[in-house]
């Protein structure tokens, strides 16, 4: 599969594939919503593999950072995928994951018919 735009849930949406490129920092933020330049998506949706290892540890601030970005560009956030053996043993991850998924622009699904919910 390769990251395509498509339709959720009524919404135009960036899907990334699960195993493209590892995504790590803000600039990695940056370059996937320059990817949409010009496009009317509203949503992007990255699979939990897609991220480098160390991004949910939340001391790191990395996740804080590359999710601000789609905040700051106007662009709603689904990380797609099961995040059990990251909240299993992290409090401040967990917390962060109820409050966004509380939110309007950032959301932790487990399916894409999860994110199409999220937007309805």
């Amino acid at each position: 599969m390769t990251d395509q735009v498509t339709d959720i849930g009524g919404t135009k949406a960036f899907l990334l594939a699960p195993d493209g490129p590892k995504l790590a920092t803000e600039q990695d933020a940056v370059d996937t919503i320059a990817q949409l330049w010009g496009q009317p998506v509203a949503l992007v949706v990255i699979p939990v593999e897609r991220f480098a290892e160390g991004m949910f540890d939340l001391r790191t601030t990395l996740l804080g950072l590359f999710t601000q970005k789609f905040i700051s560009y106007g662009k709603k956030l689904a990380v797609l995928g099961d995040l059990g053996e990251h909240l299993a043993t992290n409090e401040p991850l967990r917390a962060y994951v109820r409050e966004s998924n509380r939110g309007k622009h950032i959301w932790f699904v487990k399916t894409i018919e999860d994110a199409a919910a999220k937007l309805g």
